[in-house]
């Protein structure tokens, strides 16, 4: 009996303490609610009758309803739509960093660190209406310079408000002159005429999904498309070689690259992120963009050389992700690097593919949008103000990049005066990515020493590959920046290369804002970047003129593979590649050619 007492004790408590736990109530309350229970098992409620029911009356048939004449309709007024309220200008200018200023006067006393010799030495407390550097900034804080000391400045505190509002209207000013400039143009050019011959012929079996609007006549102002790396005597040469060597082998490494895949699956996001500093500490992700552009230029070139238009689809899925997705690019002065590398491929890639019927113009729109509200806007700010710093504090890629992107965006989208930015700026520009300034001395000989050439070799053979893209992009739409300054660039790629395959070259020392350099840099000696085949193409097969390195650097890298081929990090990804496929000339074909007396190579190159 003991025992039967003490296990129900046992059994009592354990429920207690169950019951605690499931109900996540008080002991008090677990005992109230034991309580009800044992009254309502001793006293059960009393259960209510249930309603009598409700007869069903008899209905009665109802006559038909004389027939009325129907009333006239009295018009209703139409609402005025609701006005929509202006951008904020701060906003507005997060998102058009060309218009962000170089400095803002502090409107509140904020304390900023005082720097010496390199290192902070306490604390000065700056008054009110002092003017100090914008070094970046975001809705809420601008990171502010005073005299070497950085310090988190909120945006109420200094004069943005006013500056945003001034250049919010100045960029509508300027806008509404660029579109009436524009619209003048369009009345006084006459419409091109479309040559039928420039459709390529599908492959055997493959429905051919070519617009027949696609090349267009330079000879008027507009631009030839596709006319950026590739044009369609390109790829008609592609598609006819591609069982000949060195073709063959080139095909081979694209449809043997895993972004060349119809698996293959995109990962949009909104916001890509890249470069991380004290004032940006947002995980970086911008290699999403990365591998997603390289698979849509991929599965582009597999669609315009096979025909299968499973291609062109997986192509359009992923720009269609982005671009429906990606809302701002951000990160540390890094974020220059992003807008202008991923701007000039992403450019690319959709060059190629609006000439797919099956990508719907509206979304072709969109993506146009964002190139022209994300990465545009980025790159001309950079190459405008490089971040308040000197003219020579970056290093030649990072004007180079924003050039290229600049230049492909403006062809992408019909807009001749972003392109002719990007070309001018080549030519002209001031910053280090010019190509006089990137190529910044001829030595006797010819060798063209290249701006990163003391820093490293890995950023030198970048810089190869940017500038060849930026001068293939001008020379499909007319310009022969190839040619620039006696060949200036051709210079450039003989020095790269040739001290890349362990040959001595001479050096002049390079002073920047930062430091001097006496000597050319080992580090990364020997680089290997599919960014050879695209120059030397160009110079020997096509102009005939003699670039020994540069012809031994492209047999050494042949065949050119594409991203994810060169390392899975973003140097694996600075160029598109594929260029053994892509780029190679036909020498026969361009002998019948100059036999027959045509001059098709250099139509519109003067």
């Amino acid at each position: 009996m003991k025992k039967f007492l003490f296990i129900l004790i046992l059994l009592v408590a354990g429920a207690f303490i169950f019951a605690t736990v499931h109900y996540n109530e008080s002991p008090q309350q677990v005992w109230k609610r034991l309580v009800d229970a044992v009254n309502e098992l001793i006293n059960p409620r009393p259960v209510s009758p249930a309603p009598p029911a409700i007869p069903t009356p008899t209905l009665t048939p109802t006559p038909a309803p004389t027939p009325e004449a129907a009333p006239i309709p009295v018009p209703t007024a139409t609402p005025a739509p609701t006005p929509t309220p202006p951008p904020d200008p701060v906003a507005w200018m997060m998102m058009h960093k060309e218009y962000w200023p170089k400095e803002v006067v502090i409107n509140k006393a904020v304390e900023f660190p005082v720097v010496f010799d390199g290192k902070i030495a306490g604390s000065a407390r700056v008054p009110a209406g002092t003017a100090v550097k914008v070094v970046m900034m975001d809705k809420l804080n601008i990171v502010a310079d005073y005299n070497g000391g950085e310090q988190n400045v909120p945006v109420a505190s200094t004069d943005l408000s006013r500056r945003a509002t001034d250049a919010m209207s100045s960029a509508t000013e300027e806008a509404a002159r660029e579109d009436a400039a524009a619209q003048a143009a369009v009345q006084a050019t006459p419409t091109p005429a479309v040559n039928p011959s420039a459709t390529p012929d599908a492959a055997p079996g493959v429905t051919n999904d070519l617009s027949t609007d696609e090349q267009l006549s330079a000879t008027n102002g507009a631009f030839v498309h596709p006319g950026l790396l590739h044009n369609e005597e390109d790829f008609k040469r592609m598609r006819t070689h591609i069982g000949r060597e060195p073709w063959k082998s080139g095909w081979e490494k694209l449809t043997g690259n895993y972004h060349a895949s119809l698996s293959y699956k995109p990962r949009p996001v909104e916001n890509v992120v890249r470069g991380r500093d004290r004032a940006h500490t947002e995980p970086e992700n911008y290699s999403l963009l990365f591998n997603d552009i390289a698979a849509a230029y991929a599965c582009a070139l597999r669609w315009r050389i096979s025909g299968d238009r499973r291609y062109a689809e997986k192509s359009v899925e992923i720009l269609n992700a982005w671009s429906s997705t990606l809302k701002q690019l951000s990160g540390s002065t890094d974020v220059d690097l992003a807008a202008g590398i991923y701007g000039y491929e992403f450019a690319n890639a959709a060059e190629i593919m609006r000439t797919f019927k099956g990508w719907k113009p509206e979304d072709f729109a969109r993506f146009q949008k964002m190139m022209l509200e994300v990465f545009y806007p980025i790159n001309k700010g950079f190459l405008m103000h490089h971040n308040g710093t000197p003219l020579n504090h970056y290093w030649a890629n990072w004007d180079l990049c924003n050039i290229a992107s600049t230049i492909a965006i403006g062809v992408l989208c019909d807009k001749r005066s972003i392109y002719q930015e990007g070309i001018r700026y080549a030519r002209q520009g001031e910053g280090m990515g010019s190509i006089r300034n990137a190529i910044y001395y001829v030595h006797p000989g010819g060798l063209g020493q290249w701006q990163e050439a003391g820093r490293d070799q890995g950023h030198t053979t970048m810089g190869i590959g940017i500038m060849g893209a930026i001068c293939e992009m001008a020379w499909k739409q007319g310009e022969d920046l190839y040619g620039y300054d006696n060949n200036r660039f051709l210079a450039g790629c003989e020095y790269v290369a040739k001290y890349n395959l362990g040959e001595d070259v001479p050096f002049k020392t390079f002073s920047s804002d930062k430091w001097t350099q006496t000597e050319i840099s080992s580090n990364a000696r020997g680089n290997v970047r599919p960014v050879w085949e695209l120059v030397y193409n160009h110079y020997v097969k096509l102009k005939g003129l003699p670039a020994p390195y540069t012809t031994r650097m492209a047999e050494k890298g042949r065949p050119e593979g594409g991203g994810g081929d060169y390392g899975p990090n973003s140097g694996g990804f600075d160029q598109l590649g594929y260029g053994t496929l892509t780029a190679t000339l036909d020498p026969q074909e361009l002998k019948n050619a100059q036999a027959e007396g045509s001059n098709w190579m250099f139509t519109n190159h003067q």
